[in-house]
C-alpha cells in the first residue's frame, strides 16, 4: 500500500504530466508569455492536491529561437521553469522544473509533513 508521502510525490507528477504535455506546443512570443503562465497555473491549480503553481517563461529564451518569419515559436520545457506545491493528507511536496545539463528536469525538492 502506498503512503501519503508516496502518494503525493505521484500526484506530483500527475501534474507535471499534464502541465507539460498539455501546453507543450503551444504558440509563444514575449506579448503573450504572461497570459499563458497564468493560463497554465491556472489549469494545473484546478486539479486535486495541487495547493500552487508557478510558471515563468523567460522572454529571453523566447526571443532566442522565435520564428521571425512567424514572429512565434512553440513552448518548450527548454523556455521555462515551474514551481509546484501538492498537499496530501498532511504531507507538502514541494516540485521544480527548470533546466539541467541541456533538460528540463522535472524533481522533488522537498517533502514532509505539515
Amino acid at each position: 500500500m502506498a503512503t501519503d508521502a508516496r502518494r503525493a510525490c505521484f500526484e506530483a507528477g500527475i501534474k507535471f504530466g499534464s502541465l507539460y504535455h498539455q501546453f507543450a506546443g503551444t504558440p509563444v512570443n514575449p506579448s503573450n508569455a504572461r497570459s499563458l503562465e497564468v493560463a497554465m497555473a491556472e489549469a494545473i491549480e484546478n486539479q486535486p492536491h495541487c495547493a500552487s503553481v508557478d510558471v515563468e517563461i523567460h522572454d529571453d529564451r523566447v526571443a532566442d529561437v522565435i520564428d521571425h518569419a512567424n514572429g512565434y515559436t512553440e513552448l518548450t520545457g527548454s523556455l521555462m521553469d515551474v514551481e509546484m506545491r501538492i498537499e496530501y493528507d498532511g504531507v507538502v511536496v514541494d516540485t521544480r522544473m527548470r533546466m539541467r545539463d541541456g533538460y528540463p528536469l522535472m524533481e522533488l525538492v522537498a517533502v514532509h509533513e505539515e
